[in-house]
């Protein structure tokens, strides 16, 4: 349609005010006016990506197609849209830098002394510009990490500030994501946070055009008037973003309903067809109305922080989608397992996943969930290191191999049925080395793997240094594990199940990072479905007749 727009998405007041899915709900909402987008993450922190990062301390790793380990907010930009993102769509301050020390160091820069401005800032623009050119988008959505004030943030905002110089301020959008806090002492909801933030954008050059105000509570006009005029943006400009209780996929809505898109299309002069948002409608009206109820138990150790597992739970939500059921998500942490044993956690439990993870902390836990789940007929889920816990359990129990283990857990373990990866033999630096990104998997098609997928050969995305271990594959299989799910050469084990059971998945990939909620993955379909006729048969469960009794 022409030149490309750009919209730049930051922050005020504080963190965690929802910058991530604010871009995303922007995109689908262009998506839905008939426009393509692409979208990119930047963020300030020094690492140069999230992956050696704990999840305390980051959330999940989030990884792509092309192996780049990434933000999680990347995956609601994927969620939200029908961009397939890239590394290109994630830039920290860490790559910035290296690129620049690395280009300085083979001569790029000769006579020159490096500095913030202008080389750190160019290598930022480049990047922008970069994605630009080979997304070939009508609208390119850059969130910027943290808040405004945050010192590592500022080369981003002066180089954003510079871009918008250079493109021509109607090609350039400033989106503000800011809180209006309400002081319960007062009854009132409060505008000088956002006033200061705002301030502190204009110090350094930015002035927004839009401010997107969360707040717990509507916004009433006469606030909205007061931050048009102490904040220079246009009071139509001015929009609330209430917190929504209910479901994130009703963010998009609430924001067209607040006639966001229409400042977006205006101000960019962009031209689209009229929105149509009918499928979220559906999608909203299923999740608010659902039919029925499932309990699902997800054990890990991370169990307390919501971020940890987020593609998980949200994956877990579009299966539910899919059968209009609600999913109520119950969360095992795997030590207390350990210490108290599986049955108190099982009470009114539909469906049992475990998913990826590293270390050896509550891992007995989580290989007792396995047994249960297998000896109770209870539906399973398995990703990563929950497929590896079921294999060794499988070992264990069903093989006659007393402690089996993975190496990474026991290295002198005498059964080692999961084993270090040939290529990760020698591998010293942690950063990037494992094995990342989509890779192909070839089903049977009478497996339950087979017949949800619907097609011989898929792609799924992978994140692990540890694989099934091919020297015990044929003992196990001759104990009955059924190994429907290799690499397109036979080589490497991706997928087990277990015959004679209602629904017990393991896969070695994740794919969580590819469930979308307008086409929720396969694999989480089928398995919250399993769910769904287990929570019936706990409802209704047959009874024995008078002489079985």
């Amino acid at each position: 349609m022409g030149r490309i727009k750009y919209i730049f998405v930051t922050g005020g007041v504080c963190s965690s005010l929802g910058k991530g899915v604010a871009a995303a709900s922007i995109g689908s909402l262009l998506e839905g006016q008939g426009l393509s987008v692409s979208l990119q993450k930047f963020d300030p922190y020094i690492n140069v990506d999230p992956g050696t990062m704990s999840p305390y301390q980051h959330g999940e790793v989030y990884v792509t197609d092309d192996g780049a380990e990434t933000d999680l907010d990347l995956g609601y930009y994927e969620r939200f849209t029908s961009t397939v993102l890239t590394r290109q769509n994630s830039v920290s301050t860490g790559q910035v830098y290296e690129a620049v020390i690395r280009r300085e160091r083979r001569g790029g820069y000769l006579g020159k002394t490096v500095q913030v401005i202008p080389h750190i800032t160019d290598e930022i623009k480049s990047r922008i510009r970069l994605l630009a050119e080979s997304s070939g988008a009508d609208v390119q959505i850059c969130e910027i990490g943290g808040t405004v004030g945050d010192i590592e943030s500022i080369p981003f905002l002066e180089a954003i500030r510079q871009f918008a110089h250079e493109e021509g301020r109607r090609n350039v959008l400033f989106i503000h994501v800011t809180l209006i806090p309400h002081v319960k002492a007062a009854d009132e909801l409060k505008t000088k946070p956002t006033q200061h933030s705002v301030m502190k954008l204009r110090e350094i050059g930015i002035q927004p055009d839009i401010l997107l105000c969360r707040s717990d509570r509507p916004i009433s006009d006469e606030m909205k008037a007061k931050l048009a005029l102490f904040c220079n943006v246009q009071k139509e400009a001015v929009l609330s973003a209430l917190d929504i209780t209910s479901t994130i996929y009703e963010i998009p809505l609430s924001y067209s309903r607040e006639g966001l898109n229409q400042v977006v299309m205006e101000y960019l002069g962009l031209e689209g067809s009229p929105l149509d948002m009918s499928a979220w409608d559906d999608l909203v009206e299923r999740i608010k109305n659902p039919v029925g109820l499932v309990r699902i138990a997800v054990v890990g150790k991370y169990a307390e922080l919501q971020d940890a597992y987020r593609s998980i739970y949200e994956a877990l939500l579009h299966g539910g989608a899919a059968h209009q059921h609600k999913v109520e998500i119950i969360k095992v942490n795997a030590e207390d397992v350990e210490a108290h044993g599986v049955e108190d956690y099982m009470t009114g439990i539909h469906g049992i996943l475990i998913p990826g993870g590293f270390g050896t902390r509550g891992i007995e836990g989580k290989i007792e969930m396995v047994r249960f789940a297998r000896t109770r007929n209870l539906p399973f889920f398995g990703i990563c290191l929950g497929m590896q816990c079921a294999t060794v359990e499988y070992a264990r129990n069903m093989a006659g191999m007393d402690n089996a283990n993975s190496t990474e857990i026991n290295p002198d373990t005498p059964y080692p049925v999961i084993s270090l990866l040939e290529e990760q033999h020698g591998v010293v630096e942690k950063g990037g080395t494992m094995r990342l990104g989509a890779y192909r998997c070839r089903l049977e098609a009478d497996s339950l793997a087979g017949r949800g997928y619907g097609v011989p050969e898929i792609s799924e995305r992978h994140r692990h240094r540890y694989e099934f271990n091919n020297n015990y594959r044929n003992a196990l299989a001759d104990a009955g594990l059924r190994l429907p799910g290799t690499s397109p050469d036979g080589s490497l084990v991706e997928i087990i199940e277990v015959p004679n059971h209602p629904w017990f998945v393991g896969v070695q990939f994740h794919p969580e990072f590819t469930s979308r909620p307008l086409k929720p993955h396969p694999l989480f379909r089928d398995f919250i479905g399993a769910a769904v006729q287990e929570a019936e048969r706990q409802r209704h469960p047959i009874m024995a007749s008078p002489l079985e009794q």
